[in-house]
């Protein structure tokens, strides 16, 4: 069986990360679980161990800021193609799928993600499929743990930069500084994201205010 599931849709900055995890049922870790019902040491040692166990197969898939830019797609889509891949890296003909659903419809969502997956699979779709299906939590748990690892490697460039959510008020100023010094959105930021929006019509008002 493949378990399929992605991290960093919401997120103003940084990618977003799909995986799949295709393993016999007895290979998966003890107490492997949605990847946002556990604390983070919990989730890198059980990534390690999915990556370091022969039985199982690990398939990543990464969507850049730049591609989710592209006014030619959007989420829905991406989201389809990022799980296709991770998939299709480790899929074989027969293999049972089950995947988180990122789409309101679950069945249009598995159709499409089925659809651009060669091998010749059987496929299903669930809302909260991360909280349901040991498969589809331990490629939740492979996805955070390399979502969070692009973060982590964003903070070694750039600084602080919070979580990447635009809830986070970290994240926020990190935008907000980055642009009073460069003029600019940095690489790493979503710029068609309404949180971008914001920085740089801030950043706009406070120019006009200074002359």
């Amino acid at each position: 069986m493949i378990g399929a599931d992605e991290a960093g849709k919401g997120p103003v900055l940084g990618p977003m990360v799909a995986a799949a995890v295709r393993a016999p049922g007895d290979a998966l870790p003890d107490g492997v679980d949605d990847s946002k019902r556990l604390p983070p040491d919990r989730r890198h040692e059980l990534a390690d161990r999915l990556r370091s166990d022969g039985a199982v197969d690990v398939g990543v898939a990464v969507v850049t800021p730049a591609r989710i830019d592209d006014p030619g797609t959007d989420m829905n889509g991406l989201t389809v193609a990022a799980q296709a891949d991770a998939i299709a890296s480790v899929a074989a003909d027969d293999d049972r799928v089950v995947v988180d659903a990122g789409d309101v419809d679950a069945d249009r969502f598995g159709r499409r993600v089925r659809e651009a997956v060669d091998a010749a699979v059987e496929m299903r779709a669930e809302h909260r499929a991360d909280e349901r299906n040991a498969h589809v939590a331990a490629a939740s748990v492979v996805a955070k743990v390399e979502r969070d690892a692009r973060v982590e490697a964003l903070t070694e460039a750039y600084g602080d930069v919070g979580s990447g959510y635009p809830s986070d008020e970290r994240t926020r100023t990190f935008l907000a500084e980055y642009v009073e010094e460069h003029g600019h959105l940095p690489a790493c930021a979503r710029a068609s994201w309404a949180t971008c929006d914001d920085v740089l019509a801030a950043a706009e008002q406070s120019s006009l205010a200074d002359f």
